[in-house]
């Protein structure tokens, strides 16, 4: 959708488009989330906390091609079978932007009823990695800023190790090296890559730049082959050959991501793995909130700089901020999981100075894979989930009690602490269970028609 389609709009003389931006951090689900959001709408059997699903205003869904033609186009139809199938498993994760329309037909209800017929609304869904969303923060940063607080944030994480060696082993200051190196600099390119890699398996969620991760038809070029380092490099002709192929990722990489995606997005979802970072321990955890307030921060009215320029008077309206695998714990303790999103939120939102756009956590599963037990440890009765292991063993597990205080997690996360003193938080890698749908229901799920309420409702 062009300036053309955009005008047409505002002067009523087309469909209304509403764009909804989907991204996620490590390991959180988001073609998950798209699949049974889509699959949801068009079978609203399980929807009842959509409103105008359950009082019959929406009266037919389909999709339709997408209208920019240059973007892939989400393979919703092999990923609801991959969900859905006789052999059900995850689906691929994103690997590079992608998109879907999903069209509406809407009855008014009410007093307008009479005066209007029905109307169409397309709903755009953009798929994107959360990686690419998190370099925002590049753009207002030099390469000497930029490698000083990565290089900070290293220590402690995955194979932190290995990278300061690497660095340690090419330091100009003891090499004598004053020439540039392509050699060298693959080498320290592919350690920080490697490093990078290891964090995000790890359940961190800062990982910058994000294409070094997904480099695509990217693999390889000058613009992907720079890495931190230390104010000690300063003046060798590595350090300035990585601060100019630095300038050139933020300008032919990340900025032209923000001008043809971002900034037409009108709605947008972040989904966060807060289990699995809880069950990383408390520096995880912290740098997730570190980063939800980063993620405000991109979406902040009136910032100064080039991002206001871009955006113009256009901003994103409603955020929601969804824990996902909400599945994976007993429902008495899914209000104890949104009460954490919901802290880590409102720290986030204080940290980014953030007002303008409505926000939102909860706790969902986008694809509900347990069923609830009850399991005996030690003597005392737990409340427990069962679901299918990835090797097709069924299994019911408890993965520990998340506190009522919210604090209990967030204050060691901000305080530096190492490990939970009190708290043992398990994890599990559950498989989709089988399950065959009946004529009129989407997936099963948990509080997905909470969450298109929250994005769309308004609107529909």
């Amino acid at each position: 959708m062009g300036i053309a389609d955009d005008l047409m709009q505002g002067l009523g003389l087309s469909d209304p488009v509403l764009r909804i931006g989907v991204t996620g951090l490590s390991r959180a689900g988001k073609t998950v989330f798209i699949t049974s959001l889509v699959a949801n709408l068009l079978d609203r059997g399980r929807m009842p906390g959509l409103r105008a699903a359950s009082d019959g205003t929406i009266k037919a869904a389909w999709l339709q091609p997408q209208p920019d033609d240059t973007i892939p186009r989400f393979d919703f139809e092999r990923h609801l079978a991959d969900m859905t199938g006789a052999d059900p498993h995850w689906p691929e994760g994103t690997r590079h932007v992608s998109e879907m329309r999903l069209s509406l037909r809407l009855q008014p209800r009410g007093l307008i009823a009479g005066m209007r017929g029905q109307q169409n609304l397309h709903l755009d869904i953009i798929d994107y990695p959360g990686e690419w969303l998190l370099d925002l923060r590049l753009m207002d940063k030099s390469f000497a800023d930029w490698s000083a607080e990565v290089l900070d944030r290293m220590v402690g994480r995955p194979r932190d190790s290995d990278y300061f060696a690497l660095v340690a082993a090419h330091n100009p200051a003891q090499n004598g090296a004053e020439t540039f190196s392509e050699e060298i600099a693959q080498r320290l390119a592919t350690g920080y890559t490697d490093q990078l890699r290891a964090a995000r398996a790890a359940g961190w969620s800062d990982c910058t730049p994000g294409r070094l991760l997904m480099p695509g038809e990217m693999a390889g070029s000058p613009a992907l082959t720079f890495a931190p380092l230390p104010r000690d490099f300063e003046g060798s002709a590595l350090y300035r050959e990585f601060a100019r192929r630095y300038g050139a990722y933020k300008t032919r990489v990340v900025q032209p991501f923000f001008r043809d995606h971002f900034a037409r997005i009108d709605r947008q979802v972040v989904l966060m793995d807060v289990l699995g970072a809880i069950h990383a321990g408390p520096p995880a955890v912290e740098d997730m909130r570190r980063t939800m307030a980063d993620i405000l921060s991109a979406f902040r009215p009136g910032r100064a700089g080039w991002l206001s320029q871009l955006l113009g008077t256009r901003r994103v309206e409603r955020i929601l901020f969804a824990a996902t695998k909400a599945d994976h714990l007993h429902h008495i303790q899914h209000p104890r999981l949104t009460n954490i999103v919901s802290a880590m939120l409102r720290e986030a939102r204080d940290r980014a100075d953030f007002a303008g756009a409505r926000t939102e956590a909860m706790s969902i599963a986008a694809l509900r894979c347990t069923t609830e037990d009850i399991i005996t440890q030690d003597g005392e009765e737990l409340p427990a989930v069962r679901g299918r292991l990835m090797d097709g063993r069924q299994a019911s597990f408890y993965p520990g009690e998340l506190p009522l205080n919210p604090a209990e997690i967030l204050n060691p996360a901000m305080q530096g602490a190492s490990d939970w003193l009190d708290g043992d938080y398990a994890v599990m890698d559950l498989a989709p269970a089988p399950n065959t749908l009946r004529p009129g229901d989407g997936p099963p799920h948990i509080r997905l028609d909470r969450a298109a309420e929250f994005l769309i409702g308004d609107r529909i």
